[in-house]
């Protein structure tokens, strides 16, 4: 069921924007739908010692029904329970199925967008009925914080599939001396601006269905930073 989910996501079409800010009107009906999967998440953007970017550490915690989906798709042994074996193929699966799509990491560089590299492991745990997982991500290419630059660190599906929310401020951090020069905020897009401030540029295409479309980024949770 993991996989199935995971291979449906960018098949799905789901008006986030409209849902969020209550413009239904802006959007058909038809594409009016709500995410599968919710998660609560924690970003800590870490700054190595030459002053790059060097990894993103994600923890995921999803809800409980999709984590009861998992536990009877992955328990195979039926003692009710993930077993350090199953939790290991739980991550196994997570690790390839992602690749697709970044792991949902949303990274720019001057406007540019940065891929990731695929994770050394995804370690998962299951506790008081949530599923968790813990993996870092590495930037495909440098991802200096140099006087000028401007960097965008987010974790979000493009596909709409999953929402993906952090309950607070404090669970998106930076951390590394290079950090220190830079000016840092964490934005929440407000749906009802971002569609005010891109409608230019929000097409048909993107209110027939969002999920075809790179604009859907627009409204993600992310850290900015100026240096």
């Amino acid at each position: 069921m993991l996989t199935k989910h995971i291979g449906r996501m960018r098949k799905s079409a789901i008006a986030y924007a409209a849902a969020l800010a209550g413009g239904l009107s802006l959007v058909p009906a038809a594409v009016s739908a709500h995410p599968h999967i919710f998660v609560e998440a924690r970003l800590e953007v870490l700054a190595g010692p030459d002053g790059n970017v060097q990894e993103l550490r994600n923890v995921w915690r999803f809800d409980e029904v999709f984590s009861s989906s998992v536990l009877m798709d992955f328990d195979k042994n039926a003692n009710l329970k993930l077993d350090p074996d199953e939790l290991k193929e739980v991550g196994k699966t997570v690790r390839e199925s992602l690749a697709d799509y970044d792991y949902y990491a949303n990274l720019t560089l001057n406007g540019k967008n940065i891929k990731v590299e695929k994770p050394d492991v995804i370690n998962v745990d299951f506790r008081d009925g949530q599923l968790l997982m813990f993996f870092a991500v590495k930037p495909a290419e440098p991802m200096p914080l140099a006087k000028g630059n401007k960097l965008s660190f987010g974790i979000y599906d493009p596909t709409l599939y999953t929402s993906i929310d952090f309950p607070s401020d404090n669970e998106l951090v930076t951390e590394g001396d290079a950090f220190k020069s830079c000016t840092q905020k964490v934005v929440r897009p407000n749906p009802d601006e971002v569609i005010a401030e891109n409608r230019s540029t929000l097409t048909d295409a993107f209110f027939n269905d969002p999920t075809g479309t790179t604009m859907s980024k627009l409204f993600a949770t992310r850290i900015d930073v100026q240096c």
